[in-house]
Formats: C-alpha cells, structure tokens, sequence
C-alpha cells in the first residue's frame, strides 16, 4: 500500500505573546484621531450656526400690515402702484417682498400677500 508518514524531529516552540506597547508617536496619532471627529463636528456647527440668529430684519411686527389677496394678471408692481402711486414702486415691491419673506418677486392669482401699514393708509386716502 501507498501511505505516507510525516514525522517532524523538530520539536515545537510555543509562541511567546509580547504585550503591546504604544510608542509616544502611537498615542499621539491615536489621540488625534479620536478627537477628529469632535473637532470636525464643532467647526462644522460654528460656522453653520450664525445663519440661525435672528434679526429684526426679517419681519414686521403683529399688526403692521394688511392683507391683499393677488387678482390674475396681477403683479408686484401693478399692486406696488396701487397701493402707492407717490411712491417709487421698487422700494414698496421690496418691502413688501422682506415682509413676506418671499424668495422673489413672483406672485401667483389668490396669493395672499401683507401689505406695510403705512401703504395701507394711503391706498385708503
């Protein structure tokens, strides 16, 4: 028969575990690591975050305006000419565009857009 016998004369060796040991370079490197994550999400929040202070700028207070309700083939200057005539209509169509906090000066028909007070007197007059 065909048979094979292996037979080894060496005798083997147990396998010494050493303890890890991190040189200062090591924990350096691993310190900044652990760290970078927290650094990147602070500076990523500071800089974003100023964009969510509020202002006077963005509104009016209750009660300074009225409504008007945007008729078909209305727009903000017809409406800004209305309102008032003695006025220059891109100064109205700008206050009436940050009063609304609209994006542009583009209104649709049934739109229901707040008018400055002080325009409202006028168109009364």
């Amino acid at each position: 028969m065909n048979s094979i016998t292996a037979t080894s004369n060496t005798a083997a060796t147990p396998v010494v575990r050493t303890r890890l040991r991190m040189t200062t370079r090591g924990r350096r490197v691993l310190a900044t690591l652990a760290a970078l994550p927290a650094v990147v999400a602070l500076g990523v929040g500071i800089l974003s975050g100023g964009g969510a202070l509020a202002s006077g700028d963005a509104g009016a207070s209750a009660g300074s305006f009225d409504t008007v309700t945007v008729m078909p083939g209305e727009s903000l200057w017809t409406i800004a000419q209305d309102i008032a005539p003695d006025s220059d209509p891109r100064d109205v169509i700008d206050e009436i565009v940050r009063l609304n906090a609209l994006s542009s000066s583009a209104v649709d028909a049934g739109q229901s857009i707040a008018i400055p007070a002080a325009y409202s007197a006028q168109a009364g007059e």
